[in-house]
């Protein structure tokens, strides 16, 4: 019945308490990424918001149906949900976020002409944005102000004792545990080796595919990678640089245990039974062929239909996927699947006495703050040259364009450079990374201190 109901292997839907199936509810979580929720974990999330708003209704509102709410009943919700007491109580960016999922609903309904008006009230606000005040619409049952959250992030040595420890199943002195029965610690301390050092979303690493790794020759990699606008936040497609030892170590990881576990699931017959594949004839690093279009760029390509693409040989025979990370059963790794192995990997680590909390998104705030600190120091360089120095026109258009923190933006995605600003918070705490970037500035100053006397006797 869900199969008929457009409901694939994988997909989030919403039943209601006596097991009845709403299509018009559970289309709108189909159509998500359609609507710009384009990561796999904002999606589950919004699914779940708008799951336990209907139980709200169901239980607390004399059994009303979503499609009957109002805005009274968003109000009982809030009472409950953000300033009632107990461990239901949510902060203040999750109620946002369920308040984003409801609102998003009712973009929808009203586009599909399931809502005859809006039934929650809506206010206009000024706003302080990047670009100055700016007049937005806003539910008013949404909260104007979240405290900001204090970045996390792990430090170099940090990050290299969880992943070898949490992750590829080491003790804290760094020798093998006979009692860790781990398969696929090498696969998942890679996945993080890359979230690091690229500074990738999760969902944007998850759906990587096999012909988007950039090419490595020696110790040098030719190119980069293009997170495509497909899978990115807002549709805003970037470059990435992925350092040439983690490089080798992807191309590694595809030609040698992702391709013996792809041949062992082929001979199995697991590729030819999915039944809903695209298949692909053939894939360089910036498009593909497939049997119903002559080009397709990844640059259109989204998450769903990623994991559905099956390179076929000539006579269409599934041969494996295009999608780079695998689970045991050969098939796509989704977000939700990474999710639980950073779980597992701070529960090992607790059980060994080492108190880590890492997600896959603390990763990408440690790659934002250590590279910051690194392009700090370049510009600390750049700017201690002499100063009667001639600089070419290239040189002076790279210090021109060298703001640090305009490279952090264009290296995250994000839309605003006053986005990455809370990095600079982080590393006024931080001071060890920044310290090294001062050093230059110390000695230039103590032969500056050297030389003023001498000059200052002929004045």
């Amino acid at each position: 019945m869900l199969r008929r109901a457009g409901v694939d292997e994988g997909r989030l839907f919403i039943l209601g308490s006596d097991g009845t199936y709403d299509p018009h509810l559970n289309r709108f979580l189909r159509d998500l990424e359609n609507w710009g929720v384009r990561s796999e974990n904002s999606r589950i999330a919004y699914s779940t918001d708008v799951m336990l708003y209907c139980r709200f209704l169901q239980e607390s509102r004399n059994g009303k149906s979503i499609w009957d709410t109002d805005g009274a009943d968003l109000r009982a919700y809030k009472a409950v949900r953000l300033n009632g007491n107990g461990p239901d109580k949510v902060s203040v960016a999750t109620w946002n976020r369920s308040v984003a999922a409801l609102d998003k609903w009712v973009q929808w309904s009203l586009y599909e002409e399931l809502l005859p008006a809006e039934p929650f009230r809506y206010i206009d606000k000024t706003v302080v944005s990047p670009q100055g005040p700016k007049r937005v619409r806003v539910n008013a049952d949404a909260e104007s102000e979240v405290p900001r959250q204090p970045i996390r992030f792990l430090s170099h040595e940090d990050f290299m004792l969880w992943r070898d420890v949490g992750l590829r199943g080491l003790l804290p002195d760094g020798s093998p545990d006979p009692a860790w029965r781990g398969r696929n610690g090498e696969r998942n301390a890679l996945f993080a080796d890359l979230l690091i050092c690229t500074g990738m979303r999760l969902g944007e690493a998850t759906s990587l595919l096999t012909p988007e790794l950039p090419p490595v020759t020696g110790r040098r990699v030719l190119g980069d990678i293009t997170v495509s606008a497909a899978v990115a936040k807002r549709n805003r497609a970037r470059t990435v640089y992925v350092r040439p030892r983690v490089a080798r170590d992807l191309h590694h990881y595809v030609s040698i245990e992702r391709d013996e576990l792809v041949q062992r699931r082929h001979v199995e017959g697991v590729y030819e039974a999915c039944t809903d594949r695209l298949p692909v004839r053939r894939a360089n690093r910036h498009a593909l062929a497939v049997e119903s279009v002559t080009s397709w760029s990844y640059s259109r390509i989204g998450t769903a239909d990623r994991a559905r693409l099956l390179q076929v040989d000539g006579q269409g025979r599934a041969s494996g996927p295009l999608w780079l990370w695998l689970g045991e059963n050969g098939l796509p790794l989704r977000g939700s699947t990474w999710q639980s192995v950073f779980r597992r990997a701070n529960e090992r680590c607790a059980a060994l006495g080492l108190d880590f909390d890492v997600h896959p998104h603390t990763l990408r705030h440690s790659f934002a703050v250590h590279m910051l600190g690194l392009l700090l120091r370049q510009t600390v360089r750049a700017l201690g040259m002499r100063e009667d120095r001639r600089f070419t026109h290239a040189e002076v258009k790279r210090l021109l364009i060298g703001n640090p923190l305009r490279r952090i933006q264009l290296l995250l995605g994000h839309r605003h450079e006053a986005t990455v600003y809370t990095y600079l918070d982080v590393l006024d705490e931080a001071q060890e990374i920044v310290l090294a970037a001062l050093d230059d500035w110390d000695e230039q100053a103590a032969a500056f201190e050297q030389v003023r006397p001498e000059t200052e006797e002929y004045q």
